[in-house]
C-alpha cells in the first residue's frame, strides 16, 4: 500500500485559493478583457461568470453576445479547471509549485456548439474534468444566462504536461 503525502494546509490552500483567483482573473489579460469572474471555485464543479457589455456584442440588431465570447470564455473556464483539477490532484504541493504547472497547460483541441441566442444580462460558464491524465486533460463546458437556459457546449482537450 502506497502512502499518500499529507494535503496542504489550509492557510497554503487559502495561499493557492488566492493565487488562482489573482491568476483567472486578472494575470490572464483577456479574462479580464472578457470580464470573467468566479462563481465557484470546486473543482468538481469550476464556474466563472461574466456581464453582458455592448462590448461583446455580436449582433447589433439584436444584442446577441459574440460567438467569439462564447467559444473564448469556455476555453478559459476549460483550461482554468484543468489547473483547479491539476491543484488537487497534487494536493500535496505548495501554491507556488501548482502555479509553475499553469504554464505548462495549453489547448489542444476545441469543441463549442451553439445552442440558443447568446441573450441575458449575465452568463454562466461552468467546466467538468472528465479525465485527466498525465499529458491531457478532457473537459465539459457548459454557457447558461441568468435564467439558466443553455445557450452553448463545449468539448476541450488541454495539455497538461
Amino acid at each position: 500500500m502506497t502512502a499518500h503525502p499529507p494535503r496542504r494546509s489550509p492557510e497554503e490552500q487559502a495561499r493557492l485559493d488566492a493565487a488562482l483567483t489573482d491568476l483567472f482573473e486578472r494575470r490572464i489579460s483577456f479574462n479580464e478583457v472578457l470580464g470573467l469572474r468566479i462563481d465557484a471555485m470546486d473543482p468538481a464543479d469550476f464556474r466563472m461568470r461574466f456581464a453582458m457589455r455592448p462590448e461583446l456584442v455580436g449582433h447589433y440588431l439584436y444584442g446577441r453576445l459574440h460567438g467569439g465570447v462564447i467559444s473564448a470564455a469556455l476555453d478559459a473556464t476549460g483550461g482554468n479547471a484543468v489547473v483547479l483539477a491539476l491543484a488537487e490532484k497534487h494536493a500535496h504541493e505548495t501554491a507556488e509549485q501548482v502555479m509553475h504547472r499553469f504554464a505548462r497547460i495549453g489547448t489542444i483541441d476545441l469543441r463549442i456548439d451553439y445552442l440558443r441566442p447568446g441573450l441575458g444580462s449575465h452568463f454562466i460558464a461552468s467546466a467538468e474534468v472528465l479525465r485527466l491524465g498525465g499529458r491531457v486533460a478532457t473537459v465539459q463546458m457548459r454557457l447558461t444566462n441568468e435564467q439558466g437556459s443553455l445557450l452553448a457546449t463545449g468539448t476541450g482537450a488541454y495539455m497538461v504536461s
